[in-house]
């Protein structure tokens, strides 16, 4: 699950900015979880997991992002395009972190190591649907026809950003309604593949 902070805040300069790809610029954080069987890990998850504000519920991990969009305009016989646009994502991947009793069974250290990877795979999947939709926003503004002065190109701009920004979190929450919707399928699968990588000595046994 993630927590979208859709802003975009539009800096409008008007010197040149070099034409590059979407930026993303990635950190993680770490919070513990404790406990020895399943039951503790789960409840662990539900006490300590970062709150995610859309649903006010704690979840297992998280994604916070922030979209900053950087415009630079051109004028040109009475009208004003849009010279370059470079958009940068800023996001923190909150991941859980177990530590290992002693006691915890091997049972228990393989169904974490299975949840922990989809935990993860599952934010990175967040990350990946952003970086594509700031790729898209930064095509869509590059390809704007000029505007008869620049308060009309930039309220373009603005329009096209939200228009995509909002086609974005759609994205995010449909990818999460699916993910919830096969995660006990899923998780029941990622084992089952696990334990046969462990037994073909692809995998070392969980420690």
């Amino acid at each position: 699950m993630m927590k979208r902070s859709l802003l975009c805040a539009l800096l409008l300069a008007v010197t040149a900015i070099p034409a590059d790809a979407a930026n993303l610029v990635k950190t993680y954080s770490y919070f513990s979880v404790g406990g020895s069987t399943l039951d503790d890990i789960e409840a662990q998850l539900s006490k300590h997991g970062p709150q995610v504000k859309s649903t006010g519920l704690r979840h297992p991990g998280a994604t916070q992002m922030a979209f900053t969009t950087r415009i630079s305009y051109a004028t040109r016989a009475g009208s004003c395009r849009i010279a370059d646009a470079v958009v940068t994502i800023k996001v923190k991947v909150i991941l859980p972190e177990w530590r290992r009793p002693r006691k915890a069974d091997a049972d228990v250290r393989l169904f974490w190591d299975t949840l922990a990877a989809d935990i993860k795979r599952h934010e990175e999947r967040h990350v990946e649907i952003a970086k594509n939709h700031a790729r898209e926003l930064e095509d869509a503004l590059k390809a704007t026809y000029p505007q008869k002065d620049c308060d009309a190109a930039k309220a373009k701009a603005a329009e096209i950003t939200a228009a995509i920004l909002a086609k974005h979190d759609r994205a995010q929450v449909q990818f999460d309604r699916v993910e919830s919707v096969n995660f006990e399928s899923r998780i029941l699968r990622l084992l089952h593949y696990r334990v046969e990588r462990i037994k073909n000595g692809q995998l070392p046994p969980p420690a």
